[in-house]
């Protein structure tokens, strides 16, 4: 299968490894192992088959399973999962009792694989979304963000409104630079082709372009990306840039948005109708 040569391609990050497990047509489901345990820990599992292979091919046992929000392909496979491993799952309150057995929220921590991850609320593509954050002492910080940051993109707002995706996005770029950030959907040169389409000038966004195309061409993810790029280069992450916002206006035909709401709700039209 797949994964099977995706797993190669591990991120080692101090003392764990995140290795991207593909489920479906484009979703990474994230595994996390301590170097010093033979347990994993699963990420938005939407899909129980890919995460019990692993296990069986690795002689691995799952230890417990984050989940970001309740959209089916981040989720499909958690009463599977936890059926066969009887392990804990941290979570939106949404989901709980009949999925989620930890209900969590801003400002909770879970401990994964001996490190401590802050609950962060970023409610616009659904409004129960999670992201989980961590500062470990041996490694730079790390971003659990499901659907809510792609590398050049975020979310559709399916359920949250432009101002909660705007809060978000300011959120998370208030984060450490080199954070590692782990998405869940190989994305990456959808979203920079809508980028460079309302930022053409930004020849950091070439370059990351560039670089994408030949991980792609070479079979590798693209993922993770950090929080310095997206800023850079992601338009969702850049809405406060004069030359950014008048792209998306341009693409629309419409005149140029004058405040920070609008002005994300405008890139995200835009992207929308690309």
């Amino acid at each position: 299968m797949l994964w099977r040569l995706l797993s190669i391609f591990k991120h080692n990050v101090g003392h764990m490894t995140f290795i991207p497990l593909p489920a479906f047509n484009d979703n990474y489901i994230w595994v996390t192992q301590a170097t010093s345990q033979q347990t994993i820990w699963a990420v938005d599992p939407g899909d129980a088959k890919v995460v019990i292979e692993y296990c069986q091919s690795q002689q691995l046992k799952l230890a417990g399973i984050l989940v970001t929000h309740h959209h089916k392909d981040h989720t499909g496979g958690v009463a599977e999962l936890t059926q066969l491993y009887q392990c804990p799952v941290y979570g939106p309150a949404s989901l709980a009792p009949q999925l989620v057995t930890h209900p969590v929220q801003q400002g909770d921590e879970v401990s994964v694989a001996d490190n401590m991850f802050l609950v962060l609320e970023t409610p616009g593509h659904t409004l129960d979304h999670l992201c989980y954050f961590a500062e470990p002492q041996d490694s730079k910080p790390l971003l659990l963000c499901g659907d809510t940051l792609f590398r050049g993109g975020c979310g559709r707002l399916f359920e949250g409104t432009p101002a909660q995706m705007l809060s978000a996005m300011t959120k998370l770029r208030s984060l450490p630079a080199d954070t590692l950030v782990f998405g869940t959907h190989e994305y990456t040169l959808a979203n920079y082709r809508f980028a460079v389409a309302i930022d053409p000038n930004n020849t950091k966004l070439v370059e990351a372009i560039e670089e994408a195309e030949s991980l792609r061409e070479e079979g590798t993810p693209t993922l993770p990306s950090t929080i310095a790029l997206e800023i850079e280069t992601n338009p969702f992450m850049r809405f406060d840039r004069k030359e950014v916002v008048e792209g998306a206006a341009k693409l629309l035909k419409e005149d140029m948005a004058l405040d920070a709401v609008n002005s994300f709700a405008q890139i995200r039209r835009a992207k929308d109708g690309f």
